[in-house]
């Protein structure tokens, strides 16, 4: 009888030893697979992230790279504007302002426009000629004699406070007035030669 518990007994321990093993074999199983598939979902995940991050670095090379591209053609440009004004302003604006500190070149000017004046409308028979105040003593008075001896007063020769040097003029009517500075004779010769230079110095495109 003692021998049949033990039996019992024995057979009941081995049976149930056998089924925790295998609820554990099972367990066991079932968490090396849910850690597969975990280890699986998290290498997907990284690979998408690398992905990710190397769409975004070659995006942003790609900004930079265009970015530097036109930093650089501006400050190019800036500075092939910079020294075509520099040479087209060395080229004019001494010889002008020296053009214009000569009376005589000043005179033949002024001489040329009157003789080559032709009044249109009714008023515009007369001329007006504005001088800067520091010519009033030799220009002045040069063309005040020559509108009386030549122009029977058909010359009106007043200063205009306004002017550093050239000269306005116009019809007596004030209906418009043609300005000759050595500013307008500037700018004129320096717009003219800013695209000529320009095309000499980096060619036409």
């Amino acid at each position: 009888m003692e021998q049949k518990l033990q039996e019992l007994l024995d057979k009941i321990y081995t049976e149930g030893v056998n089924k925790g093993q295998e609820v554990a074999t099972a367990i066991v199983r079932d968490a090396e697979r849910k850690a597969e598939r975990i280890l699986e979902e998290a290498q997907k995940q990284a690979s998408e992230a690398r992905r990710k991050a190397l769409e975004e670095t070659e995006e942003l090379k790609r900004n930079v790279a265009s970015e530097l591209r036109l930093s650089a053609n501006q400050a190019t440009h800036a500075l092939q504007q910079q020294i075509s004004h520099l040479i087209t302003t060395s080229a004019v604006t001494e010889p002008v302002r020296q053009a214009f500190s000569d009376k005589e070149f000043i005179k033949k000017i002024i001489e040329s426009l009157i003789d080559n004046w032709q009044p249109g409308q009714e008023g515009q028979g007369r001329l007006s000629l504005l001088l800067p105040e520091k010519d009033k003593e030799e220009l002045g008075r040069y063309f005040s004699d020559k509108a009386r001896a030549t122009l029977n007063g058909a010359l009106q020769v007043n200063i205009d406070n306004q002017l550093e040097n050239g000269f306005r003029i116009g019809p007596a009517d004030g209906s418009y007035v043609i300005s000759f500075t050595d500013k307008d004779f500037e700018t004129f010769f320096m717009d003219y030669l800013r695209p000529k230079t320009k095309a000499l110095l980096y060619g036409k495109n």
